[in-house]
């Protein structure tokens, strides 16, 4: 029999059985046959998307002015309800090397939690500036008159700052953690889980853990060539990360690949998480407490360059603040750029 009223989705339920009804079934008792299947099916997806939880969502490419360069950056705005079960899975949906969640905070302008598509990292360098110039885009942080937003992050309130350029468009910086600078390592333990020698590395230097915020493994390497030959052997990486007390390693080398940039690196990761990092806020900034620290630069400013190798090039502003053996902060910041803007629906 057919309906003699419009179909919906409570309508759908009530005559066909539920949904545990068989699919085909209830599409033939609704409509009695396939001819009105595409009326059911229409008017199913409609009820399903009237019950969906429905979030704003930017995809942002950090540290460049040009898109699909830099670091991509899902930021999912108003999350406050959302589970951090839930947080973990669309990280994992969005497969970025992180996702930003934005939500209030009693602190803070802002609280943001940071994903990738494995674990939550308490500090990250990218998202931050991506979470800043969402924010900026959806009138949430007032532009070009606020000049300091502060985010609560899992690893503390940090202070980022908003200024105009004559580009049009806001270059933000990030003050990261006071620097703690960590275990060292021996170059023949970790240099082959990149398939690396000890010659390779950067003479007379430690391949140390700095965290200024999330703990990174600097690995100061001698040359362009080490650099462009580093692969990560997974099983002796995922050893090293088991035993190690750092999140995730960081190779570079003292000159860039453009002449603008001081500094050129490589940041890897371990499945499922991005094989390797485009532009990585947080560890740039322990770079350059490392840098700095150990006599390496001669001014505590300088362009910091990562991503070139994989077309996705980036670049930083790095300011280190404080004495060589007092380092108070370390500020790394950069432009974004918009690539996606929509909705995310959720159950």
């Amino acid at each position: 029999m057919r309906s003699n009223g419009p179909i919906t989705f409570n309508s759908y339920l009530q005559k066909t059985g539920g949904v545990n009804a068989p699919l085909s079934g209830r599409l033939h008792r609704l409509s009695g046959g396939a001819g009105s299947a595409n009326c059911a099916f229409a008017s199913i997806h409609t009820g399903i998307e009237l019950l969906m939880k429905k979030l704003p969502i930017i995809q942002v490419d950090a540290f460049t002015t040009k898109p699909l360069a830099g670091n991509p950056c899902a930021v999912i705005l108003e999350a406050d309800g959302l589970s951090e079960k839930t947080m973990q899975a669309i990280a994992l949906e969005m497969n970025l090397s992180e996702t930003a969640f934005v939500m209030s905070s009693n602190v803070a302008d802002f609280r943001a939690r940071y994903f990738t598509p494995s674990e939550e990292v308490p500090l990250a360098g990218h998202p931050t500036i991506a979470t800043v110039y969402a924010l900026i885009l959806k009138d949430l942080v007032s532009y070009p008159e606020k000049k300091n937003v502060n985010l609560q992050l899992e690893a503390g309130v940090v202070t980022v700052e908003v200024a105009d350029t004559p580009l049009g468009r806001p270059r933000i910086t990030m003050s990261q953690l006071k620097p703690k600078f960590l275990r060292t390592y021996d170059p023949a333990e970790v240099l082959p889980a990149f398939g690396l020698e000890e010659e390779d590395a950067l003479d007379g230097l430690p391949i140390m853990t700095v965290s200024t915020g999330t703990p990174q493994l600097m690995i100061p390497l001698k040359s362009l060539e080490a650099l462009q030959k580093a692969r990560p052997v997974i099983a002796r990486l995922t050893e090293l990360r088991y035993l190690g007390d750092f999140f995730s390693p960081h190779l570079f080398i003292l000159n860039g690949i453009t002449e603008r940039g001081t500094t050129f690196a490589r940041h890897f990761g371990l499945p499922p998480d991005t094989f390797e990092d485009p532009f990585t806020g947080s560890a740039t900034g322990g770079m350059g407490a490392y840098l700095w620290h150990h006599q390496l630069i001669d001014s505590p400013n300088f362009l910091a360059e990562q991503g070139h190798l994989m077309d996705r090039p980036g670049e930083a502003f790095v300011e280190i603040i404080g004495p060589r053996d007092a380092i108070e902060t370390v500020k790394v910041g950069g432009f974004a750029i918009e690539v996606m803007t929509g909705e995310l629906l959720l159950p």
